[in-house]
């Protein structure tokens, strides 16, 4: 067990690697997936329908600019939507896990996770059959339908599924250097 202030700080500035966003990877994948087997509803409504995972947010923000400093991970699965469809991702659903890695150090506010906390969030984007995933997501962000959509577009997307370690708003739309 931690003390409260042991290896906490506000934030981390180490350097993002590739390997990083893989791991933020696998930590979503392996949420969606107890999800999915948990909710029938759910499976039903999102199968076939993932679009993307990405890395949004101050650490994104940091991915890109290694300015900014990593509080937390916040890493968002975008499902395509249709008009029509009525089902709507649980909004309000946030799920915590820990990144795993102790490295950037725990969060002051968080500290009971082994490394910085992943919130895991999820959104249903409106997408066309076989859009790229990239214009489904800019689209959202830059129409700004939602508080959401708002909040994810003041900062910046860093791709972690597929294309990891892609940067794709910001007004960047290239590979980051990453290790």
């Amino acid at each position: 067990m931690h003390t409260a202030d042991e290896g906490a700080t506000e934030r981390s500035y180490l350097r993002i690697t590739r390997a990083d966003l893989r791991r933020l990877a696998s930590i979503a994948q392996a949420d969606l997936t107890d999800f999915l087997a948990r909710s029938e509803r759910a499976r039903t409504q999102l199968e076939g329908r993932y679009l993307c995972t990405a890395l949004c947010q101050g650490a994104a923000l940091h991915a890109i600019d290694g300015k900014n400093g990593i509080k937390d991970w916040d890493v968002w699965m975008f499902f395509g939507r249709e008009p029509g469809d009525i089902y709507q991702f649980p909004y309000r659903r946030r799920i915590e896990r820990s990144f795993g890695e102790p490295r950037f150090g725990r969060s002051l506010t968080r500290s009971d996770h082994v490394g910085r906390c992943v919130d895991l969030l999820g959104r249903y984007i409106f997408a066309d059959a076989g859009e790229d995933p990239t214009a489904a997501v800019r689209r959202y962000l830059s129409q700004g339908g939602s508080r959401s959509a708002c909040l994810l577009a003041a900062k910046a997307v860093v791709m972690v599924d597929p294309e990891s370690g892609v940067a794709r708003w910001f007004g960047l739309s290239k590979p980051l250097g990453l290790a």
